[in-house]
């Protein structure tokens, strides 16, 4: 019995020990979070999302889950959470967020210059064919988000630092519906709160989930060079010189032996 119950207690201490340095297993926790609330559903209401145009779309897809369902339709989400599961239907509620809702970068910025032809010849506009009526009728229209003068400087700052692969415009000319969609995920996370530092951060998760080959062709760049991509700085990985379409060519011709993929496509 005395044996038994020297078992037991070493048991109890060691359990005890481990919870107390941190080593206990805990759930896997999502890439990124921010408060959701009601967004989805202003947008089904404001029309930038048709409900019965964005359901069919994914019918084709295996249909929405009800979780997918829960940050569309209800009023009373805490979190929206992007995993790489629901990335790409992340990528489009966050395109017609940031298509949809009123801001001067939309309206004052490259988008706006005459050299295009008008604002409604891009991919992130024209290809925007989820919405009641013409992408364009919901095009800077709507007030989803309100930031002040402070919220909007750092929303302009980052949005110029922030590439993607697919093209070498920054997030303030969101010509493509990954540049929109961040747009759109500034906005929420300036909205919020989030400081400079944890935008880049939360940013460049966002972007591995919708370009993983070429992120992850990136991080294995970076470790030729010795460099930690943990320790690295988002800003800089962010930057024109690594995930442009010309700066991630660059590193690609850099990488001979490394097989260049596929990449996300610019629609819905």
């Amino acid at each position: 019995m005395n044996n038994k119950i020297k078992k037991i207690l070493y048991f109890l201490v060691i359990i005890f020990i481990i919870m107390s340095l941190g080593f206990a297993p805990t759930a896997k926790k999502a890439l990124f979070s921010l408060h959701w609330g009601d967004m989805g559903i202003r947008m089904v209401e404001a029309g930038i999302i048709d409900e019965v145009k964005f359901e069919s779309l994914y019918a084709q897809r295996g249909g929405l889950n009800e979780v997918d369902k829960k940050l569309l339709y209800n009023t009373d989400n805490e979190n929206l959470i992007i995993t790489p599961e629901n990335s790409g239907m992340m990528l489009n509620m966050l395109w017609a967020l940031g298509l949809g809702n009123k801001n001067p970068i939309l309206e004052n910025g490259p988008m706006m210059d005459k050299q295009y032809g008008g604002a409604g010849n891009f991919a992130s506009t024209g290809g925007w064919i989820l919405a009641q009526g013409n992408a364009m009728d919901h095009y800077s229209m709507h007030s989803f988000i309100t930031l002040t003068p402070e919220q909007q400087i750092l929303v302009e700052q980052v949005a110029k630092n922030i590439y993607r692969p697919c093209c070498n415009n920054s997030t303030y000319f969101p010509d493509c519906n990954h540049g929109m969609a961040m747009l759109g995920l500034l906005e929420l996370m300036a909205s919020q709160g989030v400081s400079e530092i944890d935008m880049y951060k939360f940013a460049l998760q966002v972007n591995t989930l919708w370009f993983p080959d070429q992120y992850n062709t990136i991080k294995v760049f970076f470790a030729s060079k010795n460099v930690d991509w943990g320790t690295a700085d988002p800003k800089k990985i962010l930057g024109a010189d690594y995930s442009s379409a010309s700066g991630y060519q660059k590193v690609l011709s850099q990488l001979k032996t490394q097989e260049q993929k596929g990449g996300a496509s610019c629609g819905a």
